[in-house]
């Protein structure tokens, strides 16, 4: 009987398991996860459930009893040593695993600050897995001072919720503005304003230098213009980096994550990959998502192929971030776009709409869901309405749409 074994159980490995019992595979499923926990949602893990707004239960993308509904095998806290793919086995603590298909779904892992500038102190984290939410969750008491360290969404939402404790919260960007790799300077300006009505102290163009401590605890931060900080502690969101040591090891062909082809097959042709952790081609490059919606439809992509179905991937680009009381709301990539479009919604509702020369790219839709629908239907049906028709708050989305 046929074995798969996924490694990685993620949004990309639950949504994969999943999507191949549900297209009729009967051979042996094996899901396997570092965390001790089933698989689980991570977006809600730094707003909703930090709040105390969601109950841990609540963050399992499917109960318990699913899986073994399902005759799939969950293996838990259980991180894989290595990959033998001439052998096609794995190695989970001192047990070897045969596979005929093998998914890695390992996802990424934040990027953390060197030790040579305090990085190692106590109460220096990161946010990404259950485990360090609840770490912090305590610390996040009113009047406590917290420095965040990096201005992209990561950062920024974390902020809002520290600001909407009650917190004493000075954001530092090194860029010379938030959001500056990933957004246009509206958007920035935007949530720099947000953020401002809600009490942080935000500070762009500013270098952290380095973090001072007593006792092993952090106490303070230096700053590359040398102000100094007193802080209780530190969240730092400075990005996070494709999770590829397993794929290194086994000798899989590497860009910018685990590569793949649009199929999402590895350079093994019996290794698979989806997620955050791989890359693959799309519209003439090697393109790495970090996005729930790209790890769920790739994985389900890759479930198909395993199964012999032959589907390339096309990807459709979409992020949200959730910040007090704005959803933001992306759709697209706005890679090589040289203007930017303003349009005023309903209400508190705007958007920016990218484009290269007329061709749309992409668009930024705050507390605005129609924009953001009519954008994101147009981008993926390759349609670029007028610039100026967009401009016009007088103009009805929906008419943008007809052929």
């Amino acid at each position: 009987m046929a074995h798969v074994i996924i490694v990685g159980a993620g949004q990309a490995g639950a949504s994969c398991a999943a999507r191949l019992r549900s297209k009729g595979f009967e051979g042996r499923i094996t899901l396997i996860g570092e965390e001790p926990v089933p698989p689980y949602q991570r977006p809600p893990l730094s707003k909703a459930y930090l709040l105390g707004d969601m109950q841990r239960e609540r963050l399992y993308l499917r109960p318990e009893s699913f899986y073994v509904e399902q005759g799939i095998t969950l293996k838990l806290g259980a991180p894989v040593r290595d990959i033998d793919p001439a052998a096609q086995t794995v190695r989970v603590g001192g047990e070897t695993l045969h596979y005929d298909e093998l998914v890695l779904t390992t996802g990424s892992r934040p990027r953390r600050l060197p030790a040579a500038i305090g990085g190692d102190l106590d109460g220096v984290m990161v946010v990404r897995g259950l485990h360090d939410v609840d770490t912090m969750a305590p610390r996040f008491a009113a009047d406590a001072r917290v420095l965040i360290v990096g201005g992209g969404y990561i950062g920024l939402e974390a902020a809002a919720v520290a600001a909407k404790r009650g917190m004493r919260v000075t954001l530092v960007e090194m860029a010379d503005r938030i959001l500056q790799r990933v957004a246009a300077p509206e958007t920035s300006a935007f949530f720099r304003d947000l953020h401002a009505r809600h009490g942080v102290d935000l500070r762009e163009g500013v270098a952290l230098d380095y973090l001072t401590g007593e006792n092993g605890h952090v106490t303070g931060a230096v700053l590359g213009n040398g102000d100094s900080i007193d802080v209780d502690f530190v969240l730092v969101g400075v990005g996070i980096a494709p999770d590829t040591a397993l794929a290194e090891t086994a000798g899989l062909r590497l860009d910018n994550g685990i590569a793949t082809d649009t199929h999402g097959r590895t350079s093994d042709p019996h290794i698979w990959a989806a997620g955050d952790c791989t890359s693959f081609p799309w519209r003439g490059q090697q393109l790495r998502l970090e996005s729930v919606g790209n790890a769920i439809d790739q994985a389900e992509c890759v479930a198909d192929n395993i199964l012999g179905l032959d589907r390339g991937y096309d990807a459709k680009p979409w992020f949200w971030s959730d910040q007090y009381n704005v959803k933001l709301q992306i759709a697209g990539l706005n890679t090589g776009y040289d203007r930017v479009v303003v349009r005023k919604g309903d209400g508190s509702g705007l958007s920016h709409w990218y484009y290269a020369n007329d061709r749309l790219l992409a668009i930024d839709a705050m507390n605005d869901p129609r924009a953001y629908m009519v954008g994101k239907r147009l981008i993926e049906a390759g349609k670029s309405p007028d610039a100026d028709l967009v401009r016009d708050p007088d103009t009805d989305l929906k008419a943008l749409l007809k052929p």
